[in-house]
């Protein structure tokens, strides 16, 4: 569904790579999977499948420049400023990819924004690292705090 939006394949053609928001290890072994590399994974399956043969699609999904470092505290049940507080320094860049980082466009991918820490936290350790740009795509969005559930 996300790749049938025609601002989400404008904007992914012109990023260099697609990440995903990464999970530490401990958190990866208890889910068994990470739901942002997956969608990451099926947006690229689904340029390939879509892009006329005249056109390339380089391989940028990457699951190894962005790395979670630690566990950090459910993030659900914290205001914003708590989650940017929870999210300080739980992101960094793999060294193996810190030289071919700078001048990058990036794409984030997760699947769910609620405040937008998350983003913004890994967001703010590319662009430290020398991403040139840094957008971000989510599956869902979480209401705001103050809209009605039922609505």
């Amino acid at each position: 569904m996300l790749w049938q939006q025609p601002t989400l394949r404008q904007l992914a053609s012109s990023c260099d790579w697609w990440l995903p928001i990464p999970l530490t290890g401990h958190r990866l072994g208890e889910r068994g999977y990470n739901q942002a590399w997956e969608l990451t994974k099926a947006l690229h399956r689904q340029a390939l499948h879509t892009t006329p043969t005249h056109k390339t699609i380089p391989n940028v999904a990457r699951h190894d420049v962005l790395l979670k470092l630690t566990d950090t505290s459910d993030q659900h049940a914290l205001k914003r400023s708590a989650r940017l507080a929870n999210l300080r320094a739980a992101y960094c860049v793999s060294p193996r990819a810190a030289d071919t980082l700078p001048g990058k466009s990036v794409l984030l991918v997760d699947d769910v924004m609620t405040t937008g820490a998350t983003l913004q936290a890994a967001a703010r350790t590319l662009l430290h690292a020398g991403a040139a740009q840094v957008s971000a795509v989510v599956f869902a969005r979480t209401p705001p705090p103050d809209v009605d559930s039922a609505e």
